[in-house]
């Protein structure tokens, strides 16, 4: 599902979401509007219809909805709302009624009516309100939330009997009118499938979600759309949800929101009284046990087991939580009232739990306590749970904020049947949810459960985490072994934490984690975990886009204030230089301290790996291809050896070189799958999966995280650049290239003058491609340089300046033959049959010819396209080859060479397949480009095309969809409705 931005909208980057309820419509009730239509439309009886459904789920405006097409028809409606307190008040609900029927000048019927109320008459009541009804016909009544409608008056309307008239009562499930008629129908709204939630979700944030943002929507409401409303509002109101290019991303760090207290589902929980209060404030955090959850929730309330069972009940009919394991409805009520905990008291609920987790486990595996140094009485209810230290039970359900952190493995997804006394023998389906669970509550727990035992344990399971897919969780747990850490050990926890911070994106806390450790190291941190946490802070520092304390770190003079070994001091100096790209800096420095860092596998591993960057930033690639065999790898932590992957491969990918780059996974064992963000998008890109790549792309940028650990900070906005102008989305790149400034970024200048070739501005793209070089010389950078130096001989022998696109190619091929970069060598063969094609042309068919061997030696599809079409013009290869290039752009969805290419398949006098498809296709990159908000000469640049033409094209395009205005056809033709 994608949502276009509006034609006048300036496409940002990042922008905070806002929360839009004005969308008209309902969502996902076709079938159930179809059915209550035809029950209401007969011609028959009297026709009572119960619509039913979970709180939340919609029922209130699925009435209105109902009502509005019952007036369309000519059917008077009168809608009554009902409120709680309504319940005690006999026939009130009737009476509502029949003095909206009358009228304010119907004194006489009114006053028998209040009458009736005052002697509790219900058969007087009956009587007047059949009359008011039948005298109206065809009237339809609409009651809503009759959960709280009055007795009395719900046994009157249904012994409602009159032709024309329909009643229609919604109720939350369990709570319809009872005795119901035989005749009366029914009407079950459930919650919303993933497909209704995500266009729910797109059409109140007015950008399309997610992967990551649909999917926590659904598992925290499961398409009840009161609570999806509930938690985007939260998200929205703390700026969790950012928008970029019509898509909408949810924080890294974000958390789910607490609903307030008068929030539908809170005050639903608050009407059922203390004691339900109080169980459900201990099931949200026991339930999973399953049957010890019930003993456990007495005893810290101090209730009976009888009065807990009551208050299951009452729970369960209230649709708070399920029947069958107890679990919560819905995960965001869950979160809240445990939330709503005091932190002791959610300290010693989650030590009760841990309790038993523990014994289960002792019992399976005889001598783990032990070998744990565990108490007997560690976690038991006697310990942490008993009333006596639970605080007074009746406060226990009261509504005191916490704030704690969210929790990660909630309980409510790990629920298990009455009958399972553990996650572990409960068929959990995930193991991953169990394992959640279990150290959610031994974080919780805190001190009230043996230390050592839960260190233990909640630093295996964060290791068992594979990064970037629950970094909030690990850095949660890893959180809670530092407050239970004392001694030594503690210094290598807080360097776990900063650590964990960086790969969920909380740079700020690790940033001061790290130098917190730096400024006082102690006495416990080895100079290894002191040189890894002095790395940690630069990294953080970048990611935080802190260019100013960045400059700082490079300096010896910052570094020397600090206690720390000098090995420490010159791995971070050396890496904040090559975050700044002074890599001349950092060779020279690094052969300077060499015998310091030197000195075994795990201390020279980041020195050694920087240095061989160092030197192919400079133009000397051996010792960085002798570094891609990693000699050190068997002596290395795996931790570092995975950052030195990662790092070698965003080298090769920026570089283009993915047959190298898997070479080196494969070798590792590792897959494109299990690479951080960034280096995925890479992937993605090099490999042609562009809707992956861009997805990737628009989620890093929401939320900030532009600059990769790789030669060139800002690759990650030139390469996501580069792929919306081949998508024919040239403004929208252009916008996204003017939002980054950094250090010195040869990819960045490259697609802004690629941009700016595509309008026809030549002096535009020479300016910025000379601006680029410049900055390189400046840096003594040679990596990077190849796109600038082609592309500036295309367009200097597109300006006719033959002589100056040759001194282009000259340095071009030096690069070329100095690097042995495959990138590299084929811009420089196709450069040179750009400029030779006239001087010289058996040249520069000959170059062509290489340069096709070499595209499909590296295999990347957009790049051999290209290759073909241009080969292909110049008569290097046969021209049938189009067809194979037109399908490498359809597969990576470049709209706009796909259409450049069918220019050239008619120009050869070859068919272009499927010309229904490439009428849509044309008409489509029209739009874009409309909407693009371009100039009709600039939309015969980008086409290729004069400007006649292009307004030719317009004209047709007009006529072709019925349209007046730029607004109407961009409307029409992207959204598929002509």
């Amino acid at each position: 599902m994608t949502v276009e931005p509006g034609i006048n909208e300036r496409v940002r980057w990042g922008r905070p979401a806002r929360l839009d309820r004005t969308g008209g419509g309902l969502l996902g009730r076709e079938r159930e509007a179809r059915r209550i239509d035809g029950l209401l439309g007969g011609d028959g009886g009297p026709c009572l219809v119960l619509v039913h459904g979970e709180r939340g789920v919609g029922r209130s405006a699925f009435l209105r909805a109902a009502g509005e097409r019952l007036r369309a028809r000519g059917t008077a409606v009168h809608a009554v709302d009902c409120v709680p307190g309504d319940a005690g008040q006999p026939l009130l609900l009737a009476l509502r009624l029949v003095l909206a029927l009358e009228g304010p000048h119907a004194s006489g019927r009114t006053a028998r009516a209040l009458s009736a109320v005052d002697r509790r008459d219900p058969a007087a009541m009956e009587a007047l309100l059949h009359d008011a009804l039948a005298r109206r016909a065809p009237v339809a009544v609409l009651v809503d939330d009759a959960e709280h409608a009055d007795a009395d008056s719900l046994a009157v309307l249904g012994r409602i009997e009159a032709p024309g008239v329909r009643l229609v009562v919604s109720a939350v499930r369990g709570n319809a009118p009872e005795p119901a008629p035989e005749d009366a129908r029914e009407v079950v709204l459930l919650p919303l499938g993933p497909p209704d939630t995500a266009a729910l979700i797109a059409r109140w944030l007015r950008a399309a979600p997610d992967i990551d943002l649909a999917r926590r929507v659904g598992e925290s409401t499961r398409g009840v759309p009161g609570a999806v409303e509930a938690l985007l509002a939260g998200w929205t109101d703390r700026g969790d949800i950012r928008i970029a290019d019509g898509h909408a991303f949810l924080s890294a760090r974000a958390t789910l929101p607490v609903l307030p207290d008068d929030d539908r589902f809170v005050t639903a929980l608050d009407r059922l009284g203390e004691h339900a209060r109080a169980v459900a404030a201990a099931l949200s955090v026991l339930a999973p046990l399953g049957e010890p959850a019930l003993e456990l929730t007495a005893a810290w309330t101090g209730l009976s087991p009888e009065a807990v069972g009551d208050g299951v009940r009452r729970l369960v009919e209230a649709g708070v939580v399920e029947e069958a394991g107890w679990a919560f409805t819905l995960a965001l009520t869950a979160h809240t009232v445990r939330e709503r905990l005091s932190p002791v008291q959610r300290s010693r609920l989650s030590a009760m739990a841990v309790g038993v987790l523990w014994a289960e486990t002792d019992a399976a595996t005889p001598g783990v306590a032990e070998e744990a140094g565990v108490a007997e009485e560690a976690g038991s209810p006697e310990k942490a749970g008993s009333p006596e230290k639970a605080g007074d039970p009746e406060k226990a359900g009261s509504p005191e904020k916490a704030g704690a952190p969210e929790e990660t493995g909630a309980p409510e997804k790990a629920s298990v049947p009455k009958k399972a006394s553990s996650p572990e023998k409960a068929g959990v389906p995930e193991e991953a949810s169990v394992l959640a669970y279990r150290a959610d509550r031994i974080a919780d727990a805190g001190n009230l459960v043996d230390r050592a035992r839960a260190v233990a344990e909640l630093t295996a399971v964060a290791e068992r985490v594979r990064p970037g897919t629950d970094d909030r969780a690990v850095l949660r747990w890893l959180r809670a072994t530092v407050v239970l850490t004392e001694g030594p050990a503690r210094d290598s926890a807080l360097r776990r934490i900063a650590g964990a911070a960086y790969l969920a994106g909380d740079y700020r806390a690790g940033r001061d984690i790290a130098e917190s450790m730096l400024r006082n190291p102690g006495g416990t941190l080895t100079a290894l975990e002191l040189q890894h946490a002095a790395c940690l802070l630069v990294s953080v520092t970048a990611g935080e886009r802190d260019l100013r304390a960045l400059s700082a770190m490079a300096t010896a003079r910052w570094w020397d204030e600090l206690p720390v070994p000098v090995l420490a001091k010159v791995s971070g100096q050396t890496l904040a230089l090559g975050h700044l790209t002074r890599w001349q800096e950092v060779r020279e420095l690094l052969a300077r301290t060499e015998a310091v860092w030197d000195t075994g596998p795990q201390a020279r591993a980041t020195p050694r790996c920087s240095r061989a960057t160092a030197d192919l930033m400079l133009g000397r690639p051996e010792s960085f291809r002798r570094e891609l065999a990693l000699p050190d790898a068997p002596e290395l932590a795996p931790d570092t050896l995975y950052a030195l992957v990662v790092a070698l491969f965003d080298l090769l990918a920026a570089d283009g070189d993915l047959r190298a780059g898997r070479a080196l996974l494969d070798a590792r064992g590792l897959s494109a799958e299990v690479l951080p963000p960034l280096s995925r998008f890479l992937h993605h890109h090099l490999t042609g999966r562009w809707d992956q790549a861009l997805e990737g792309a628009r989620r890093l940028l929401a939320n900030g995280d532009v600059l990769t650990p790789a030669t060139d900070g800002l690759l990650l906005p030139a390469r996501t650049a580069g792929i919306l102008l081949a998508r024919g989305r040239v403004t929208t790149a252009r916008h996204v290239l003017e939002s980054m400034r950094g250090p010195v970024s040869c990819s960045l200048h490259a697609a802004e003058a690629e941009v700016a070739m595509t309008l026809g501005d030549l002096t535009g793209a020479e300016e910025t491609l000379r601006r680029g070089l410049e900055a390189a010389q400046a840096h003594a950078l040679v990596f990077g340089t190849d796109e600038l130096w082609a592309l500036l001989a295309e367009v200097t022998a597109e300006s006719g300046r033959t002589a100056e696109a040759r001194v282009c190619l000259e340095r071009l091929e030096r690069i070329s033959a100095r690097s042995g970069s495959g990138r590299a060598r084929l811009r420089y063969l196709l450069a040179s049959a750009r400029v030779l094609r006239d001087d010289d042309p058996d040249a520069a068919r000959a170059g062509l010819v290489e340069a096709v061997e070499l595209a499909r030696s590296r295999a990347l599809p957009f790049e051999t396209a290209t290759t073909l079409v241009t080969a292909a013009a110049a008569g290097a290869c046969p021209v049938t080859v189009l067809h194979e290039a037109y399908d490498l752009f359809g597969d990576t969805g470049a709209g706009l060479w796909r259409h450049h290419t069918r220019t050239a398949l008619r120009a050869a006098g070859l068919t272009v397949p499927g010309r229904a498809r490439a009428t849509a296709e044309n008409d489509r990159l029209l739009a874009t480009l409309l909407a693009e908000q371009l100039t009709n000469r600039q939309i015969a640049a980008v086409l290729r095309i004069s400007e006649a033409a292009a307004a030719n094209r317009l004209t047709r395009l007009f006529t072709r969809t019925g349209t007046r205005s730029r607004t109407q056809l961009v409307a029409a033709v992207l959204t598929g409705s002509v």
